[in-house]
């Protein structure tokens, strides 16, 4: 390897030294700044007046933010069924023209799984000017025991709503021990959706097992043990016969090999005599 020599040698050297000094004091100025930019924030905020100046400071930041265009214009959310949109902005604290740097998404996360139908929540801010929200709503069922009804997520809980008018057409569950099995139910119904959608209640008995209003119509029996078979078995034969279509009162699935049905009794024939004797009455 060529090494210089002479003139050019020393002004490299000369030149090299500074340089790094400079690189050094970089990386020692930086850490020390930031060091004691943090200390003295700290101590500002001690002391009401250096509370004061901190507000400011933060104030006069988001203005200048502001005005570079970093403010809320667009609110995106999904997974949003139930929950009303103007509840879900006072919630964020964050209209259109908000500084964007001033909202927390943390504490909108907080306040956005206060709201009753709200499970959990992401929130993001994406700059320049947007907020992202991801919503999973729970899925509410009508519960009714005790002489009352209530709407209750899936695993059983509680949503606190007042008025239930709007929630008329909501699947029911029967009983006191109902709720806190409305989740493997909803779940062995949702594997056989088309005859799921005909489910208009579902009645618990002795919290053993399940009997199934279907139609409003027709009463399903379900086994105590391997419901899920015997449902799975129902919908077999409900795409191959339509048996839930004629003119049946109960299915009995409780068995294993069989199925029992019990139909709608014909309604009782007119006696002649009857229709006679009226028209007898009627020609005199």
């Amino acid at each position: 390897m060529r090494r210089l020599k002479g003139p050019a040698a020393r002004r490299r050297r000369s030149g090299t030294l500074p340089a790094l000094v400079r690189r050094l004091g970089s990386w020692v100025a930086t850490p020390a700044l930031l060091v004691g930019g943090l200390y003295g924030a700290y101590h500002l905020s001690r002391s009401p007046l250096g509370q004061s100046l901190l507000q400011y400071a933060g104030d006069r930041m988001l203005d200048g933010s502001a005005r570079l265009g970093l403010v809320v214009t667009d609110v995106k959310v999904e997974g949003r069924e139930t929950t009303d949109r103007d509840t879900i902005l006072a919630a964020l604290a964050a209209g259109p023209g908000t500084p964007i740097l001033a909202m927390s998404p943390s504490r909108a996360k907080e306040q956005l799984e206060t709201l009753p139908w709200v499970r959990s929540a992401v929130v993001e801010r994406r700059l320049p000017d947007t907020l992202f929200v991801r919503l999973v709503e729970r899925k509410p069922l009508a519960w009714q025991h005790g002489g009352k009804v209530e709407l209750i997520d899936q695993e059983g809980n509680v949503i606190p709503v007042t008025r239930l008018d709007r929630f008329a057409k909501l699947p029911l569950v029967v009983g006191e021990g109902a709720a806190s099995h409305a989740a493997g139910l909803l779940d062995m119904l949702a594997t056989e959706p088309d005859l799921a959608s005909r489910v208009s209640a579902a009645i618990r008995v002795g919290d053993r097992r399940w009997n199934l209003r279907i139609d409003n119509a027709i009463d399903v029996l379900l086994p105590a043990d391997s419901p899920a078979n015997a449902w799975t078995q129902l919908a077999r034969l409900e795409r191959s016969s339509a048996i839930l279509k004629r003119d049946v009162q109960t299915v009995d699935v409780r068995l294993p090999d069989r199925l029992v049905f019990r139909v709608n009794p014909e309604a009782p024939k007119e006696a002649p005599s009857a229709k006679k004797g009226r028209l007898s009455a009627k020609n005199t």
